[in-house]
């Protein structure tokens, strides 16, 4: 009887084992209806700031440049002034770096020219937020006569210029006819000044009567005087 106890309890067990692992199977089972468990994908990408389309505005690396006063395709005016009203004067656009260049070149649009002109002692420069000069070139007079286009004018010796601001200085001498030596501009006349004061005008004019750009200039001096008479901003750029 006894044996006959044990061989019972022990069958009864393994039945209920057997029901265990069976359940367990029936939990742990894939389901065929159920959809496979997609694997890892990729994050999509962040969709641009502000809905836009992700287009920004031409760079002047675009166009092998480091920086320039504006983008060249909005200076489309032209801009003309008597050698009595501007020889001698010299006159400054402002230009802000975000990063540290070497600065070899300044670019002056040359829009026209005047085969008759008679000119000397023209140059163009680098000033600092402080008035220093920090650049100029030599005697561009004869460049002024040749090839009415955009063109680099090299400085006479290159400088490290640090994020800051600067200010293009333009020096004419000479005699020249009004509306034949002409020069590329944004044509912003007095509104390219709006919110600003000396020394920080973006574009101004200081002293008269000069052959040479000085080594410093007091840039609360600056006057617009020159912009009320169509002396628009030059258009420049940087390489």
């Amino acid at each position: 009887m006894r044996t006959r106890t044990t061989t019972a309890a022990t069958t009864g067990l393994v039945t209920a084992l057997a029901v265990v692992f069976a359940l367990s199977g029936c939990s742990t089972a894939p389901d065929k209806n159920r959809p496979a468990t997609a694997g890892p994908t990729a994050s999509a990408p962040a969709a641009p700031q502000g809905g836009g389309s992700g287009f920004e505005g031409p760079r002047p690396q675009d166009q092998n440049l480091l920086a320039w006063t504006g983008d060249p395709n909005d200076a489309g005016h032209v801009t003309a002034q008597s050698s009595a009203g501007v020889g001698g004067r010299i006159t400054l656009v402002r230009i802000v770096l975000r990063e540290q260049i070497t600065w070899s070149n300044i670019w002056l649009g040359l829009a026209g020219l005047d085969p008759n002109a008679q000119l000397a002692n023209c140059y163009l420069g680098v000033y600092d937020a402080k008035g220093t000069l920090v650049g100029s070139t030599a005697d561009i007079s004869p460049q002024l006569m040749t090839d009415a286009i955009a063109k680099p004018l090299p400085l006479a010796k290159p400088f490290t210029a640090a994020p800051g601001t600067y200010f293009i200085a333009l020096l004419l001498n000479g005699n020249w006819a009004t509306n034949a030596l002409t020069l590329k501009s944004t044509g912003a006349g007095i509104s390219v000044n709006a919110g600003l004061t000396p020394p920080n005008l973006r574009y101004s004019s200081i002293l008269t009567g000069q052959s040479s750009l000085p080594a410093t200039v007091n840039l609360g001096e600056q006057s617009q005087a020159t912009i009320n008479t169509g002396w628009a901003s030059q258009w420049y750029a940087i390489s």
